[in-house]
């Protein structure tokens, strides 16, 4: 779009042209400030344009001058920079994300997309004779409960090998989204596309882990560990259960109930160790800790699946924090938990 009136643009388009043109690192200040669904329309729309003329580049400017923060820059745009803005705005991760959403793999990420959508047990299916990186690249974009279900479809020997892919993908190139979406698109039909997300890596493996019974979980890393020890052990550093609160360190396990729900609290101690329980209420006041005893005495009968649960909603805490960078799961000198 070398040639275009700079006057006819909508709002979104005039905003993805100064956003080029003042530069990456000032642009993802500014991206700073929308919500994804903002920033997946400006990175779209900053992908079709190659080459801003100077006249536009001057309007743009002379329209958004309240938004420079460091002055003109490039005027060259295309997928390539939306990303690289994108990515110091929100992080590589979150950049992938949208951009696999709005660049040209849109159609090869429609058909993994629509094969996400089947049940367990179709996909398994559709992938039982397929090549290991081509299993394990389909099971980074499932959710981790219909993942942990293909997954345990799956051939023992198979899972060692599957497991160990899904466990180093840290991305994904758009040639290969497109080749694998290709091959696998011969053999299903268009479905309704949800929204998805991509998420390969160690976590993934953690999430999905977490899906299956701890003793098959067990088993899994232990043969992992003799494979790739590294990789066993970062994902051992991944698993988290309730007990292993433990070994946060006390400022870190402040910050974890500072978001926790006092009832919530309650509930999930219910099961917890004398040793843990005196770890949380070191953690907190001397009046909140003697309204956390009361508030346990006063529960009575709790049935397991509701501590279950509150202590999930715990961990989700946990991990969020961790992903955020708030918190460490890194404790002195403690390099696994328990799986």
């Amino acid at each position: 779009m070398v040639d275009f009136d700079y006057s006819k643009l909508n709002r979104m388009q005039k905003l993805a042209v100064f956003l080029i043109v003042i530069g990456p690192e000032a642009a993802a200040e500014v991206l700073r400030q929308f919500d994804d669904p903002e920033i997946e329309v400006l990175c779209r729309e900053m992908s079709t344009f190659s080459i801003i003329p100077t006249a536009a580049q001057k309007q743009a400017v002379e329209e958004f001058s309240t938004l420079v923060a460091n002055g003109a820059g490039s005027a060259l745009g295309g997928l390539g920079y939306a990303q690289k803005t994108l990515g110091i705005a929100k992080g590589d991760y979150k950049a992938q994300s949208i951009i696999g959403r709005v660049g040209p793999v849109g159609t090869s990420v429609d058909v993994i997309r629509d094969i996400s959508e089947m049940e367990g047990r179709q996909i398994f299916n559709l992938v039982k004779h397929e090549q290991p990186q081509t299993i394990s690249f389909l099971l980074s974009y499932l959710d981790s409960v219909k993942a942990a279900e293909v997954f345990g479809l799956l051939s023992p020997d198979l899972r060692e090998e599957v497991i160990e892919r899904l466990g180093t993908i840290e991305s994904t190139s758009l040639e290969l989204v497109g080749k694998i979406a290709r091959s696998l698109g011969k053999h299903y039909d268009t479905k309704a596309r949800p929204s998805f997300h991509h998420s390969g890596g160690v976590r993934a493996v953690a999430d999905l882990l977490n899906e299956l019974d701890k003793e098959t979980s067990k088993n899994l890393l232990a043969r992992l560990e003799e494979r790739n020890a590294t990789l066993s052990a970062a994902i051992r550093k991944k698993l988290f259960s309730f007990e292993d609160l433990n070994r946060l360190q006390p400022a870190d396990l402040q910050r974890v109930l500072r978001e926790v729900d006092s009832a919530n609290l309650a509930v999930s101690m219910k099961s917890a160790s004398e040793g843990l329980r005196t770890k949380f209420y070191a953690s907190i006041s001397k009046r909140a800790a003697e309204s956390l005893k009361e508030e346990i005495e006063m529960l009575g009968p709790v049935r397991l699946k509701d501590v279950e649960a509150a202590q999930d909603a715990i961990i989700q805490v946990v991990r969020r924090l961790e992903e955020e960078g708030q918190i460490s799961l890194e404790s002195d000198g403690a390099d696994s938990v328990v799986a």
